[in-house]
């Protein structure tokens, strides 16, 4: 075993301290002050990761962990449960602004962050993971053992109510099942996900659905296959899209929009993009403003469900760099791709249409800094961070771009 001391946290969450020889050594579930045993080693040349052991002394924001699956089964859903909220928060806010000054080359300090009112029981989507040993969440450094889950912490509780009866229930899921998808639509509305291998086939969702009913529940219940179509097999419909991406912290996610909405300034009249538009919320408000919205999102039951709920806009069910060339130009973009960022496509539409302003939102501060050096026309003249994900070391950031005079 070798003693570490953990000098600051990496931007997944890993405590970072020094090897005798100099190198950086990443260690997870540990905090900044740590003096943490280590073992394992897996050397690189420049650096090495290793599995803490013995905990020598504390830093000074660590604090116990609520949840027991964190540390009993090493729970790889949370990253930082381990130290205090305001800790958590000044990382979070290091990780963008480390980014940005690395990665894109800007000097910028690190971005305030708008703090979230609820830090557990947030999360309205859960995705379960299917295994030997049952069916839970994986392991944080063996993502390919999964341990049984009894209770995730930072769900709302109308999820794992639903999960707790669902559990004892396994002769009655499907076969060929790969993941269970657990989620709470924005109307109260429950849905259960069933992701299951190509080809296998299954007719007990009305079975399963009414032994949930006997318990309270009336969740809508879908089959997904591999490299197939999403459809409900017992339930309520189709009404919802339970497959469609949503902010998983609802209220945060709301903040977010709100204020990625506001930079964009007076938008009547205004040709706007809303890139990777989801289900819709953005292009909703936008047209509700004045806007002329022209909304990209590949997911088609997604659009389906904006179009019903309107108002009326321009949209597009595709992948945003497939239709890059029948979208006009624009004078305003929002953008909110997924954790990879924007394809390089778009960066470059960006740059030839260049609108005057874009509202970049990110949940990966290394894909916006990467996105970022794409833009050379455009300038960042605000970054604001909000929590959307406590106890983990993800982070929801709006950027404000302007075309440089």
């Amino acid at each position: 075993m070798t003693p570490v001391r953990i000098l600051r946290l990496a931007s997944g969450g890993d405590g970072v301290g020094r090897l005798e020889d100099g190198r950086a050594v990443f260690v997870p579930r540990t905090a900044p002050g740590d003096l943490v045993e280590v073992s394992s080693l897996r050397e690189h040349s420049r650096f090495a990761r290793a599995r803490p052991g013995r905990l020598l002394e504390e830093g000074p924001d660590r604090v116990p962990p609520r949840c027991p699956h964190y540390t009993a089964d090493e729970c790889g859903g949370c990253q930082l449960q381990h130290l205090s909220l305001p800790a958590q928060q000044a990382a979070r806010r290091s990780f963008v602004g480390d980014a940005l000054r690395r990665l894109a080359r800007l000097d910028v300090a690190d971005p305030d962050l708008v703090p979230a009112a609820r830090v557990f029981e947030y999360r309205t989507r859960v995705a379960l993971a299917v295994g030997a040993r049952g069916i839970g969440l994986r392991r944080y450094d063996r993502p390919d053992e999964i341990f049984a889950l009894e209770k995730c912490h930072l769900a709302v509780p109308e999820l794992m109510v639903l999960w707790g009866d669902l559990r004892p229930l396994g002769a009655l899921l499907p076969p060929g099942l790969e993941k269970i998808g657990l989620r709470l639509d924005r109307s109260g509305g429950l849905h259960i996900v069933f992701e299951v291998a190509a080809g296998a086939g299954w007719s007990g969702g009305p079975r399963l659905l009414a032994e949930l009913q006997r318990q309270g529940h009336a969740p809508t219940i879908w089959w997904h296959p591999e490299g197939g179509a999403t459809r409900a097999v017992a339930g309520a419909g189709e009404a919802y899209p339970a497959t469609a991406f949503e902010q998983v912290h609802p209220e945060m996610g709301d903040q977010a929009r709100t204020f990625a909405i506001q930079q964009l300034g007076s938008v009547g009249g205004q040709r706007v993009w809303d890139l990777y538009a989801g289900i819709g919320e953005t292009t909703a408000a936008l047209a509700e403003a004045g806007a002329n919205v022209v909304s990209v999102e590949a997911d088609r039951r997604a659009v389906a469900a904006a179009e019903a709920a309107g108002p009326v806009a321009r949209r597009h069910a595709a992948r945003v760099e497939d239709v890059l060339g029948q979208l006009g130009t624009p004078d305003l973009v929002v953008t909110n791709p997924p954790r990879t960022g924007m394809d390089g496509r778009v960066t470059g539409a960006l740059e030839r249409g260049r609108p005057q302003r874009v509202v970049y939102v990110s949940c990966d501060p290394a894909t916006l800094a990467r996105d970022l050096t794409r833009l050379p026309s455009f300038r960042l003249t605000l970054a604001r961070s909000f929590d959307l994900f406590p106890q983990t070391a993800h982070v929801e950031t709006v950027a404000v771009l302007e075309r440089a005079s």
